[in-house]
């Protein structure tokens, strides 16, 4: 795991150029740092020694040192793909997992892609015809950020690399800012510094002459499911690529630790992985504490587990780096949780597992059974529906079940675009001083959706928050706040072995009126004791809300909401409103709140301290 950044072109000053850019990101890589610099490329990285400790650094080169790259991840069958390619001759001058990207390209170019099973960002740039070559995993862990000034393509795991370019204009993206507010996380591919992309999951790049050319590579989409298999044989299935997934996971040359929440995911994982320790964070309020859950676990499958209980304080004062460190705002609240517990791994081990990914591919969210709970209104024909709708809506005081006729009254296209929905349209409109009126959510859901126009309405919301939530949310703040530990976090859910067996299993052994997830717990109980493989979806629960009410909190809050940077982008008038409402007990707005003031936090970092 690392971090690397790097620029085509002569640049003047390159090498000091490029040492500024590596010191912006060295929390990714403290163990060692490596320069390659000509005329036409300048590549730095950054490491954090997993594999190979002694001889795996980067950049790396071929035999003849014509393709030089660098790499941050992790290649899960590196072995079996370089004893086929040293049967075809390709010499090795390390054992490091890098290495044998070097040589699969030599061998097959851009289909090298379809042969690698791990998390992976990298850049492999060819002397010989003086191309770029790019590629993203195929789901997303490992992030990768470029642009294009000037004719120069700039590029790098962490955006903050980038400000060291001394070509690279920092400008605010306000329409990455608009969509933000709706969905929580930066949803557009131009991130929020103008002019600055993500490549996407599953996609690669190209660079040549000047010329950029953007290819997809991988689509995760479910098949009908098979209804020929018992749920005997799906659970058995799912079981055993799970099992191999971890051992895969698990290869290291330091020791591998696991994060332990109270959920069926990370207790899986936990109870599967044969190692030493796990890692837990809580809070100091009865809901939102996962400790003592966590201890009995690990005391029962015989695993040390260490802990910490997160202070108010101690959570607030790390807003800050939080936001600095995500690069982007994020204004989900277990961010923050999640840096303290990679923290705490961190000083204990240098790579811990992590149970990220087994909701979207299993069916694990609440809200993946409002379907069936809605079936009896949606059954109708939809303008009884939107007619029944509309009645409620008159209804001028809130009750219970209105929000139940309104969402049904909706298609699963008009009223789901992921686990997150902060600001309607209208709502940001309202907020925002200068709104630039571009993309409803639906515009930019649109397109998955009609990907999976002929699947049930589950598996088209699970479609929807793996290409959305798990990317722009979930992968995010797990690369980034344990990168910012140097803690390297695998997720072995995310595998496509894995995804080959989830993707085919039917709809109603993934969520069902019984449970989500169904198969997958089923498999999990042969692991866990009953009442945790049952375990209803929490998450990771801040208590933001309480704190929002607290004089403290609510001061520092309103300072932010009255500040230069609030009115500069916020009718402040409107967001006070929104917290002062908060606080005087006439809704629960604390996520809405939230969503304004992490924006207000990052912008701080980036635009007023930097």
């Amino acid at each position: 795991m690392c971090g690397f950044c790097g620029f085509t072109g002569s640049v003047k000053d390159r090498e000091a150029i490029i040492n500024k850019m590596m010191d912006r990101i060295v929390h990714r890589g403290p163990d060692s740092a490596g320069v390659h610099s000509d005329d036409n490329i300048t590549m730095g990285f950054r490491r954090l020694s997993i594999i190979d400790l002694s001889d795996g650094s980067q950049p790396m080169y071929n035999e003849d040192g014509s393709i030089v790259l660098v790499f941050n991840g992790e290649i899960y069958n590196y072995k079996e793909i370089r004893k086929v390619l040293i049967e075809k001759g390709h010499i090795f001058k390390t054992h490091a997992d890098t290495e044998v990207l070097v040589h699969l390209y030599e061998e097959k170019g851009k289909n090298m892609l379809e042969y690698l099973r791990g998390m992976f960002a990298f850049v492999i740039f060819d002397k010989k015809d003086n191309s770029l070559f790019a590629a993203r995993d195929f789901f997303g862990i490992k992030p990768f950020y470029y642009a294009n000034i000037n004719g120069s393509l700039l590029f790098g795991s962490e955006i903050k690399s980038f400000l060291e370019y001394p070509h690279f204009k920092k400008e605010v993206n306000e329409i990455a800012l608009e969509n933000y507010l709706t969905f929580q996380y930066s949803v557009l591919e131009e991130t929020f510094f103008k002019g600055v992309f993500k490549l996407m999951p599953g996609h690669f790049l190209t660079f040549k002459d000047g010329k950029l050319n953007v290819s997809r590579y991988f689509n995760p989409l479910f098949k009908d499911g098979n209804y020929e298999k018992s749920l005997h044989q799906v659970v058995t299935e799912v079981d055993d690529v799970l099992q191999n997934s971890i051992e895969a996971h698990k290869v290291s040359d330091v020791e591998v630790g696991s994060f332990l929440s109270s959920g069926v995911d990370s207790s899986y994982v936990a109870a599967s992985f044969n190692g030493d320790k796990t890692f837990t964070v809580g809070f100091d309020y009865q809901y939102y504490n996962e400790i003592n859950y966590a201890e009995e676990l690990s005391k029962e499958v015989g695993i040390d587990n260490y802990n910490k209980t997160i202070s108010t304080e101690e959570y607030w004062k790390a807003l800050p780096k939080v936001q600095y460190h995500m690069d982007e705002p994020l204004a989900d609240p277990s961010a923050v949780a999640l840096y303290f517990v990679s923290q705490l791994a961190s000083s204990h081990v240098k790579v811990a597992l992590s149970g990220e990914g087994a909701d979207e591919f299993f069916g694990g969210y609440n809200i993946y059974k409002e379907p069936m709970d809605i079936s009896l209104i949606t059954c109708l024909p939809k303008a009884v529906r939107k007619f029944l709708a509309s009645v409620v809506k008159l209804i001028p005081f809130s009750f219970k079940g209105k929000n139940f006729f309104i969402r049904a009254s909706k298609d699963v296209e008009e009223r789901f675009i992921g686990n997150a929905y902060m600001f309607s349209k209208d709502e940001r409109e309202e907020i925002l001083r200068n709104p630039t009126g571009n993309f409803e959510p639906e515009f930019l859901t649109k397109p998955f959706y009609d990907q999976v126009k002929d699947k049930d309405d589950v598996t088209k919301m699970q479609f929807i928050d793996m290409n959305f939530w798990l990317i722009g949310d979930i992968l995010l703040k797990a690369d980034k706040m344990s990168m910012a530990n140097s803690l390297e976090v695998r997720v072995p859910f995310l595998d496509k072995e894995v995804f080959k067996v989830a993707s085919d299993i039917r709809s109603d052994f993934r969520v069902n009126r019984v449970s989500t997830k169904y198969a997958f717990r089923l498999a999990a109980k042969d692991r866990l004791p009953e009442a945790v493989a049952n375990k209803k979806k929490l998450g990771f629960p801040v208590p933001i809300r309480i704190w929002l009410k607290e004089d403290k909190y609510y001061n520092i809050v309103r300072e932010a909401f009255s500040g230069e940077a609030a009115k500069k982008y916020f009718n402040s008038d409107k967001i006070l409103e929104l917290l002062n409402k908060h606080r005087e007990g006439k809704g629960d707005f604390s996520r809405k709140i939230w969503t304004v003031y992490m924006f207000l936090v990052w912008h701080k970092q980036y635009f007023e301290k930097c």
